[in-house]
């Protein structure tokens, strides 16, 4: 038997090796991430003739998920049983095997319950695409009754090159499945997708619901298309969440309050499975988390790819809001919108109209409507649009509203050049109000009373309140 501090170190050994595999996974799976999240350009013309640019994955998710990133986060096990059964003459070890087969079985039965087990009381969780779900369900459980049949039925403790060849088909067949029913190719004209003006997308497909249903926030919101409303939704989204945050923070601070939203934001958002194993092995390593780190990194990314003019037509000049989303008080009085052009002849004369849009802010009792035309002349990148918010003494819920650009018109040039509009091509503001009335609570979470007293008297307290 092994002495008790030769096992303590054996064992210290295996858990520092594990550590070590697992962030070579974690750098393999970035790297996936970093493949499948890459975005292409795409023109869009409206039906009033105006071109929109927007981007768009070129990764299909249910394909990149059931390829590279199964592929990523099954490499441990599938390196381990290739090493061990051409080490031993094409014979199945007692290690590779039972790593695959009990890694699936513990995602069929362990993972499956557990994410049905945690759903917290009074909240949702949906299964995005169903239709998806059922095939790749169908196919899970098939894969087990074909491994038995070949193992056991067919030809008993071997498996034959025929055997061999036929699963390996079933892979790109489950793929071309899974793919066509994701962008149902042959129900798109009886399943387009439309926004309603209640701000959700009507389902083209059913939603597998897991708890009791939550109260959708409506919008006034129509669009047509799923990729152009992207934005649009996060947008929103941000703008609730800033609600939500100033709610439970009235004293916070607006620079505080815009790192929190963003960061909410991020986190709300849809995360592939590359994410969620890089997180767990950061988790274990004292790496930190993935979303705070990312946060600026992303900001300074996206400021690099507006920058960048490589990947655009030399002709193509984009105008939008730089930033897309402005946080003010009540009383911040006039303050400056910012509108840029990068890319395309700089010394080229551009018009752009811009004009306020109410939302929860209704112009005229909020702020000061304003409308006109931003010239940009010669060597010009940055214009300023002067925005005025109106000062009341009534308490109010938080409020926005957002400025739009619209009508580009080139009024000279010297040579060839395409204005377009792209994201954010809506600015957001977000007014929040300083006449807060305050956040009431009693004075103390408990008062004993004797029961002869006919009635009692509770102190409840007025913080930070005007």
């Amino acid at each position: 038997l092994i002495p008790k501090w030769e096992s303590t170190v054996y064992f210290a050994c295996l858990v520092y090796l594990f550590l070590g595999v697992s962030i070579i996974a974690d750098r393999f799976m970035a790297a996936i991430e970093v493949i499948t999240s890459q975005e292409k350009e795409v023109k869009i013309k409206k039906k009033n003739g105006e071109v929109q640019v927007i981007y768009v994955r070129i990764w299909n998710e249910t394909v990149s998920n059931l390829t590279l990133m199964a592929l990523g986060s099954s490499a441990p096990e599938i390196l381990l049983s290739v090493i061990e059964i051409c080490g031993k003459n094409f014979e199945a070890g007692d290690l590779g095997p039972g790593t695959i087969v009990g890694s699936a079985a513990f995602n069929l039965f362990v993972i499956i319950g557990i994410c049905v087990l945690v759903v917290p009381e009074g909240q949702v969780r949906r299964i995005k695409h169903l239709s998806v779900f059922l095939i790749t369900a169908s196919w899970s459980v098939f894969a087990y009754l074909w491994m038995y049949l070949i193992l056991a039925v067919f030809t008993p403790g071997v498996v034959e090159l025929w055997e061999a060849l036929i699963t390996f088909i079933f892979f790109p067949i489950i793929v071309v499945c899974a793919y066509m029913a994701d962008t149902k190719i042959f129900f798109k004209k009886f399943l387009k997708k439309r926004y309603k003006a209640a701000g959700y997308l009507k389902k083209a497909d059913k939603e597998l619901e897991l708890g009791n249903h939550k109260e959708e926030v409506t919008y006034n919101l129509e669009l047509e298309e799923n990729d152009v409303s992207e934005f649009e939704r996060h947008r929103l989204d941000y703008v609730e969440t800033i609600k939500e945050i100033r709610k439970r923070h009235p004293n916070i601070d607006m620079k505080q309050l815009e790192e929190m939203a963003q960061l909410e934001v991020l986190n709300k958002g849809p995360k592939s499975r590359a994410f969620y194993r890089m997180q767990a092995t950061r988790q274990l390593t004292g790496s930190g988390n993935v979303i705070k780190k990312s946060k600026v990194e992303r900001r300074m990314s996206t400021e690099d790819q507006q920058l960048d003019g490589e990947t655009y037509p030399a002709h193509v000049q984009r105008f939008f809001f730089n930033p897309g989303h402005y946080t003010v008080m009540e009383n911040v009085g006039t303050f400056p919108i910012t509108v840029s052009r990068i890319g395309g002849d700089i010394n080229a004369v551009v018009s752009v109209d811009y004009h306020t849009v109410d939302g929860t802010a209704v112009a005229v009792e909020d702020y000061v409507p304003a409308s006109g035309t931003l010239i940009f002349r010669s060597g010009e990148t940055h214009k300023q649009v002067p925005i005025t918010i109106i000062d009341d003494d009534i308490f109010e819920e938080d409020e926005h509203f957002t400025i739009e650009l619209t009508n580009l018109k080139v009024m000279s040039s010297s040579s060839p050049v395409e204005p377009v509009l792209v994201d954010p091509k809506v600015a957001t503001v977000m007014v929040l109000d300083d006449d807060h009335s305050g956040v009431f609570h009693f004075e103390l979470q408990t008062k004993d009373v004797s029961e002869s007293c006919e009635y009692a008297e509770v102190k409840v307290v007025r913080d930070s309140g005007e």
